[in-house]
């Protein structure tokens, strides 16, 4: 099949490389013209474990193509794919305006009618904005169908190639057989296709984010309840996930959830909610106990080294909102380094794959350490924002003789409190004991 996907962050890059790598003929369409001089080079602009090697692989059988002409890029496709942001607006909305912008070019580029796919995260209704816009700038019978993601960063390429289901909206029959066919590839092993209307799918995805977002927030409330009542929340998870009716997943607490997902999907739908005059209380409950969350490693440190951090040097492993990815948005390092700064903290940070991206986005006067071990030279205590497996099983008594005083205050649970009190260390972590 001839597809066009049109936008090359994680969702588009990932879903264009991966459907090619299936066998399908895939143009991926950018307007950032320095961004597709990199991809036709071979070089992945995102941090993305085994995308590189996918998008080199099918460029090199040809399969796989790059252009800043929408055009030109979608002239031969019979399916073409919107990936484009949809960032959070002023009032917590999505906004939708680069795929309005896209669903006009498509009209007015197009010589011959299209099946257009929405794949960014989008409110319920977007798929029928598009098709108005369609309508609008062209006499051809293009056809809108919906087609979320489904992707974790850091695992996006498993979750397209291996996923746990593939959710179609569609309209008409045309549509859905066209769709199934594109991701029978992906069903060989069992049928993971689920066929629905458009503004279920479109709500689906939504309504999976807010539901994990609501473990993550549940658990980091019970954590601090934990904090005060002298419980663990680690054995509180064993204890809950054990139950076949919850399950083990999304029920680690830590310092907040972060990325381009959460955050903002759990506001666009709380804003939906507010427009239809269906309140959701509980998803603006989870907002606000993730907006506190990622702030607690800032109480966290004034309780252990004082209000007062001048003259106080921290050592932060991680910078990333989450491990195996460079993304860097919504971070709690985003939200509390600078708190550390402001208090005169001087700051050492180490994370092995986000610091160029942390340098755009943190203020000046953080170190940045080539090493793990570096960013703990001289310092008074070492922070964790970030659970990456290079900090998992650490040489403890290296860390214990870098650092000034033998101080880890962990916003990850990475480590057991009862050993590091054994090591002679000072633990503070989220929810257990120290």
């Amino acid at each position: 099949m001839k597809l066009a996907v049109i936008g090359t962050g994680y969702v588009g890059l990932v879903s264009g490389a991966c459907l090619a790598d299936a066998g399908n003929h895939v143009t991926c369409i950018d307007i950032d013209g320095e961004k597709i001089a990199r991809l036709q080079a071979g070089e992945v602009p995102i941090f993305e474990p085994g995308l590189e090697r996918i998008v080199q692989r099918t460029q090199a059988r040809e399969r796989l193509f790059f252009t800043t002409d929408l055009a030109e890029g979608i002239r031969h496709a019979t399916v073409v794919m919107i990936a484009v942001g949809t960032p959070q607006d002023e009032d917590g909305s999505a906004d939708l305006a680069a795929v309005e912008v896209v669903a006009r070019q498509i009209a007015q580029a197009a010589t011959d009618a299209k099946l257009v796919v929405t794949k960014s995260t989008v409110p319920v209704g977007t798929a029928d904005r598009v098709r108005r816009i369609l309508e609008a700038h062209s006499d051809l019978a293009h056809r809108v169908a919906s087609n979320p993601e489904f992707l974790k960063e850091g695992d996006a390429v498993n979750d397209f190639t291996r996923p746990d289901r593939i959710i179609l909206g569609v309209e008409d029959e045309q549509s859905r057989e066209e769709l199934e066919a594109l991701y029978e590839p992906f069903n060989r092993k069992e049928r993971r296709t689920l066929t629905m209307g458009v503004r279920s799918a479109e709500m689906t995805k939504y309504a999976a984010n807010g539901m994990l977002a609501t473990r993550i927030s549940f658990m980091n409330e019970m954590a601090r309840l934990c904090d005060e009542v002298g419980a663990d929340i680690e054995e509180i998870r064993f204890g809950i996930g054990s139950d076949s009716r919850i399950g083990p997943a999304f029920l680690y607490a830590g310092c907040g959830y972060g990325g381009s997902c959460f955050p903002k999907d759990v506001k666009a739908l709380a804003h939906t909610g507010r427009r239809h005059g269906v309140p959701l209380r509980l998803l603006e409950a989870t907002d606000q106990v993730n907006q506190e969350q990622r702030r607690i490693l800032i109480r966290k440190v004034h309780d252990v080294l004082g209000a007062d951090l001048r003259g106080k040097t921290l050592a932060v492993w991680g910078l990333a909102f989450k491990a195996k990815t460079d993304d860097m948005r919504e971070a709690p390092a985003l939200y509390c380094i600078p708190a550390f700064l402001e208090a005169g903290a001087r700051v050492q940070a180490h994370d092995p794959v986000a610091m160029d991206n942390a340098r755009k986005e943190l203020p000046a006067g953080v170190h940045y350490a080539q090493g793990a071990y570096d960013a703990l030279e001289g310092a008074d205590a070492l922070v964790i924002f970030t659970d990456w497996s290079d900090y998992r099983a650490p040489d403890l008594e290296r860390i214990k003789s870098s650092l000034k005083a033998a101080i880890i205050i962990d916003g990850r649970n990475l480590y057991s409190p009862q050993k590091m009190g054994r090591m002679g260390f000072r633990y503070h972590c989220i929810g257990r004991p120290s």
